[in-house]
């Protein structure tokens, strides 16, 4: 079996039992109090699961989470209790094997029904948006701004979350279906985790685009979950070649986007079958932002993978 390409979705790990299983990640009790992660390598765009695994994708946006948690921690607690494999009981060794590198036993918390997404940047849906109606999830913006050009302040616009599609919602109604309490932690803690993304990654040559965070309540108390900027979670631009009017350079899941907007695809499932050079060379943008950012890479994973 190729461990470098996990598609995951087992009904069955060792003596755990499959939870959900999301578009990345699936979701295993451990026990009352924790539960296991397993990133896999599945990949989407446009809300959809393509077929296709990434090579070694699960393992890249796991090493980087675990790191940003770590980077973060002055802001916001987070979920994280272990990355190691050896703290998941009963797994035989095949088992083991496809899940070194890409575990989180994690905190368990009650997700709040809100994906909380800070754009930097007009692009993407908010470009188009904006084209159509000067707004941006129905925010005001001046007019006359440029396609990527950045934004005179980061703009928090929401949106539900959805096995099908994400829609954008007003902060207000976020506020209504996570309460005051919790949208003001919230919203305090995704602005400041946006500004210290954007920070970090200026000190590596990268500009932050976009990004989305998820947070859990634990026993009252808001906690940083899931991941954090990421490739997966974020829009990450070479600072270097940045200019305003054309498409930048992508370091992130854009590679792949920008290759389905070239194809006849109606952005529905079942998605089409990725270009194996677009593959290969989304895996070894991951790997590059993973070993740009943390300095390291995920055990397995050689740094000529980023050559």
């Amino acid at each position: 079996m190729n461990h470098n390409v996990y598609l995951g979705r087992r009904e069955k790990l060792g003596d755990l039992t499959l939870l959900t299983a999301g578009k990345v990640r699936d979701i295993y009790e451990l026990d009352a109090d924790r539960l296991l992660f397993v990133t896999s390598d599945r990949v989407s765009a446009f809300d959809v699961i393509l077929p296709d695994g990434v090579l070694n994708k699960g393992r890249v946006l796991t090493h980087i989470a675990a790191w940003w948690f770590g980077q973060t921690e002055d802001l916001i607690a987070n979920h994280l209790l272990s990355t190691s494999v050896d703290d998941v009981p009963g797994l035989n060794e095949e088992e083991r094997a496809a899940l070194e590198g890409r575990i989180m036993i994690v905190k368990r918390c009650e997700p709040t029904p809100v994906e909380w997404v800070v754009r930097g940047y007009i692009v993407g849906s908010g470009w188009k948006e904006y084209q159509a109606k000067g707004t941006i999830c129905d925010i005001p913006l001046p007019a006359g701004l440029a396609f990527c050009e950045r934004l005179a302040a980061p703009l928090f616009t929401p949106t539900t979350k959805d096995d099908e599609h994400d829609m954008a919602i007003a902060p207000e109604r976020a506020e209504e279906l996570v309460g005051t309490a919790v949208f003001a932690k919230a919203h305090a803690a995704t602005m400041a985790l946006f500004q210290r993304g954007t920070e970090v990654l200026a000190s590596h040559g990268m500009l932050l685009a976009d990004t989305k965070f998820e947070f859990g309540i634990r026993g009252g108390e808001v906690l940083l979950i899931d991941e954090a900027l990421t490739p997966d979670s974020s829009r990450f631009w070479p600072a270097d070649s940045y200019a305003t009017g054309k498409n930048q350079p992508s370091l992130d899941k854009q590679i792949l986007r920008d290759w389905l907007e070239t194809l006849d695809w109606n952005k529905e499932a079942p998605g089409p079958t990725i270009d194996p050079a677009i593959n290969a060379k989304l895996a070894k943008s991951y790997a590059q932002i993973c070993l740009t950012l943390t300095g390291s890479l995920p055990l397995g994973i050689i740094e000529e993978a980023t050559a």
